[in-house]
Parts: structure tokens; sequence; C-alpha cells
């Protein structure tokens, strides 16, 4: 099998997503660039037909034309997008996709997310895009222009409107990682805004010496 160690830990982070509601059954998609030939990826209806229980072989493998080259699945429709965003950013190594529970509030609201956590705070601005339809080359098209203008250091991570969050990083793990700091960062905001409308807070123009590097 193709880089068995490879799929083998995209089927646990694709699980894990699944489990701690950073995406739902509604989609989501990962992507894994492991060479200038080769991609790892989710395949289609990953998280609608099998909950994102995957198994290695399920995992496939393609080239940047889409063509599955080992793998029991299909490419999902998005992977436009995924390939947009490795165009735009060829620093990048992996790209995931997902609808995570708390920061769906805000990229369907169309508003920018704040940070509140220090943990997020490297990512920069964490925006909505405008809206373009999902799978679409509008889409891809609105992803690649918005990285192309982000070209500091990784990870970014931008929310789509109505849809959900891509993030793009150096490695699958570190992407991850990032999901869940904005995840908790968006329940953060959510909570906070509960908080100001009892008057129990009042948000704070205060700057700290913020670690970036953690």
């Amino acid at each position: 099998m193709l880089y068995a160690e490879e799929r083998k830990d995209l089927c646990e982070v694709t699980r894990m997503m699944f489990d701690r509601f950073i995406t739902n059954a509604a989609g989501g998609n990962i992507s894994v660039r492991i060479n200038e030939e080769h991609y790892i990826m989710t395949p289609t209806l990953m998280s609608q037909a099998k909950f994102c229980r995957l198994k290695p072989e399920e995992i496939i493998v393609i080239n940047r034309d889409g063509e599955v080259l080992e793998g029991n699945g299909k490419v999902t429709r998005e992977f436009n997008m995924h390939i947009a965003a490795y165009d735009a950013r060829p620093d990048a190594g992996a790209v995931l996709h997902a609808h995570p529970k708390e920061s769906m509030v805000f990229a369907s609201l169309g508003l920018e997310l704040p940070h509140l956590t220090e943990a997020s705070r490297k990512l920069g601005e964490i925006k909505t895009l405008p809206f373009a339809p999902a799978t679409s080359s509008e889409l891809a098209a609105t992803v690649s222009e918005y990285l192309k203008s982000r070209q500091d250091t990784l990870p970014v991570a931008t929310l789509l409107r109505e849809h959900g969050i891509l993030v793009v990083d150096k490695t699958l793990r570190k992407g991850y990682d990032i999901l869940e700091r904005i995840e908790y960062n968006a329940y953060v905001n959510i909570q906070a805004k509960l908080f100001q409308a009892l008057g129990e807070y009042q948000p704070s123009k205060a700057s700290f010496a913020y670690n970036l590097e953690e």
C-alpha cells in the first residue's frame, strides 16, 4: 500500500474531527501533500456515509489532476478547493476543511472571529470570505485569492460563508491543532457575548506580550 502510515494517520485525525464536533455529517474533507506528484485525501461522503470511520485503504492517493492512483473511494467535488489552496501556498503540506459546531456561527453570520484566547492569536485575522457555492470553481477562486493575499507564515485559517472553515498548514497534525484552537476560541467568544449581555463583562482593549510561536 502506498503511504500506509500517512493514510493511517489521516484516518485517526478524521475520526477525531468528527467525534469532537469539529465537523458534522454534512461533510468536510482533508488532504495531505505527500510530494510534488501525489496527495492523499479523504474520499467523498466520508461523513455522511461513514461518520468519519475510515480505513487506510479508503484514503485515496491522487495526483493534482484528481486521478485516483490507489484507494477504495472517489474524489470529493471539493478537490478543486484543495488544489487551489496548494497552488496559492506552495509551502502548505495539509489542507483541512470542516464544519465546526461553534465556528459555524461566525461563518454563517459572515463575521470575523476575534481572538479571546492566546492560543489562536498567532493566526492573525480569521475572517469570513464572501459566499460562493460549495464545490464551485468560484469558491476555489475565492479561497485562492485570499490565500495569495496571506503570504505570511503558516498556518492560515479562514471561514467560508454559510459553509465551514478552511485551515492550511505545514503538516496534518499541526493543521488539526489549529482547528481545535479556533473552535475553542469560537466557543469562548459566544460565551463572552452572553456574559456581556448580562452586564458581567465588557470587552477590554488591554494588550499583552503574547507568545505567537506557541
